[in-house]
């Protein structure tokens, strides 16, 4: 009954990221360890995969619409593409299986990472149930001489973040295209999806010399999230999703206060 539940969520997942553009992968990581019985470890190799994948489809939807600049998805996406290569390759398998031992107190490598991701969600569920603000006419100004080397930075940023937890990290990315790019929204969403997809299909390679993958078990759990983004985009012509986008915000600032206090107590 829990497997099936999981299986289910990864529909729910595919969903939430043709519904809202974004939030479902930031469910991935805790599916995958708590309904699957996935190690922490191998849930964020898993992540990668199914994230990369259904981004991919979502992209080259957004692609097709000519909504995707390909020049900023290579300014941004190079750097975060490398980030997140070497921090699965060599980073993550670095870590200590023993990271923090005080008293009877163990923090073991697994813990960390799943209390990462649920200070990761805590951040992202803010970011989706606050009120969005159009960009001032400062904002847009400034975005015009903004160096590039500041959207670099902010790939290496979010390309080690997504190495380290498994996440897209869509959140990070759109309000960077939109506020140092000067994209508008729609445009930072599909350019997003780009560079999602592809740093975390090439971040997974580095998984696989390191891991046995379940290829097989991959395959049922991302086809299940890429229906649930073609149903998702269905649905989006029928609900507002302003509205839902908030209240999956919700749901993902208690999944992650959730997680918090599981793995501490």
């Amino acid at each position: 009954m829990v497997e099936i539940l999981g299986y289910l969520s990864a529909l729910i997942i595919g969903v939430s990221l043709g519904l809202i553009g974004g939030g479902g992968s930031i469910l991935t990581v805790p599916v995958l360890v708590y309904l699957m019985g996935i190690s922490p470890i191998m849930a964020t190799a898993y992540s990668l995969f199914i994230v990369g994948a259904s981004s991919l489809v979502g992209g080259a939807r957004y692609a097709l619409k000519g909504l995707v600049d390909f020049k900023m998805a290579f300014l941004f996406g190079v750097p975060s593409i490398a980030a997140v290569y070497l921090t699965r390759r060599y980073l993550v398998p670095a870590i200590p299986d023993e990271v923090l031992h005080i008293g009877s107190f163990i923090m073991s490598k697994g813990m960390l990472l799943m209390v990462l991701f649920a200070v990761l969600m805590i951040v992202a569920s803010l970011s989706m149930i606050r009120k969005k603000k159009e960009p001032k006419a400062e904002t847009k100004k400034r975005a015009a001489w903004v160096t590039p080397l500041v959207v670099l930075a902010e790939g290496l940023v979010v390309g080690t973040l997504t190495g380290l937890v498994g996440a897209g990290g869509g959140f990070l990315i759109i309000p960077a295209l939109v506020l140092f790019a000067g994209l508008e929204m729609k445009m930072a969403i599909g350019t997003s999806l780009v560079i999602i997809s592809t740093k975390s299909l090439i971040g997974f390679l580095g998984d696989v010399s390191n891991y046995s993958i379940d290829w097989s078990f991959l395959a049922v759990f991302t086809s299940l999230a890429v229906v649930g983004i073609f149903l998702g985009s269905y649905l989006a012509t029928k609900i507002d999703g302003d509205k839902l986008k908030v209240a999956f915000g919700w749901f993902v600032l208690i999944m992650g206060i959730l997680i918090l206090v599981k793995e501490f107590i």
